[in-house]
Formats: structure tokens, C-alpha cells, sequence
């Protein structure tokens, strides 16, 4: 009978042993970024999936091949290019389709890339002016770089 008390106790013990392992192991794993990258990663896989469900399929080539897609503004006409990115990533196009500036607007929130550009497409599609009209506007320049 003692013999089994003290086993028991010996299996307690490495239980919690074996509980309190893991439990450091998942913080380290947590920590690391591991789990958090992996979430993020299919993130940005939905969202690129529902990005290119609205795009046109002219759009969507465009994006597949290049990375960037056009749309074309609500009030104005105007033609912008979307880049992949979330940032400073609409460049304004001419006529001739010069790059004329660069744009930047984004909803708020810690967004992916996919989700961002849905965000800019619908609003310069949509109400340009009022996405303009909250937008960082740089200018690009239009000749080659000089050293």
C-alpha cells in the first residue's frame, strides 16, 4: 500500500512536471512569434483571396503578373495604380499614363496588404474625392535621378 501511495505521487509529480514543461515551451513558441506569423500569413492568404474576388479579371491579370492593378476614379476619371503594400502604395496616373504623384490613405487598424488595397480600390471607385480628401499626397519626379 505505501509502495502504491509513493507511486502515485511519483506520477503526480511528473505530470506536473510534464504540464509545467509544455506550458514554458508554448510561452517560448508564443514569444518567438511563431504562432503569431502563422496566423498572419493566413491572414493575408484570405485576404488576397477576397482582393482578387473583386477585382475585374483585367484587374486581377494585371495584379497576378505585376503586383499592382489600375482603377479609375469616381469624380474625376482619373487613373490610379495600386501597388501590393500598405503604405504610399497609389501612384497617380497622367493621360499618357505618366506616373503624376503618389498617394497614401489606409483604414485604421493593423490591416494586411490584401485588406488595405480592397480598402483604397472601393473608396477611390467609390467616393475619390472624399479618399483624397483625408490622402498624403507625394510627388514623384519626372525626370531620371541626377548624381
Amino acid at each position: 500500500m505505501t509502495q502504491q501511495i509513493v507511486l502515485a505521487m511519483c506520477s503526480f509529480a511528473l505530470a506536473l512536471f510534464g504540464t509545467l514543461l509544455l506550458s514554458a515551451l508554448s510561452l517560448v513558441v508564443a514569444r518567438s512569434g511563431t504562432c503569431s506569423r502563422s496566423f498572419r500569413y493566413e491572414t493575408e492568404a484570405r485576404a488576397l483571396t477576397l482582393l482578387k474576388g473583386w477585382l475585374s479579371p483585367k484587374q486581377r491579370a494585371c495584379y497576378e503578373r505585376f503586383r499592382y492593378f489600375d482603377v479609375t476614379g469616381s469624380d474625376t476619371g482619373t487613373r490610379y495604380r495600386i501597388h501590393h503594400g500598405t503604405q504610399t502604395n497609389i501612384e497617380e496616373l497622367s493621360g499618357t499614363g505618366h506616373h503624376v504623384c503618389k498617394w497614401c490613405f489606409v483604414p485604421d487598424g493593423d490591416l494586411v496588404a490584401g485588406d488595405v488595397m480592397l480598402a483604397q480600390k472601393i473608396a477611390l471607385e467609390t467616393n475619390e474625392r472624399g479618399a483624397l480628401a483625408v490622402a498624403h499626397r507625394s510627388f514623384v519626379s519626372s525626370g531620371p535621378r541626377r548624381f
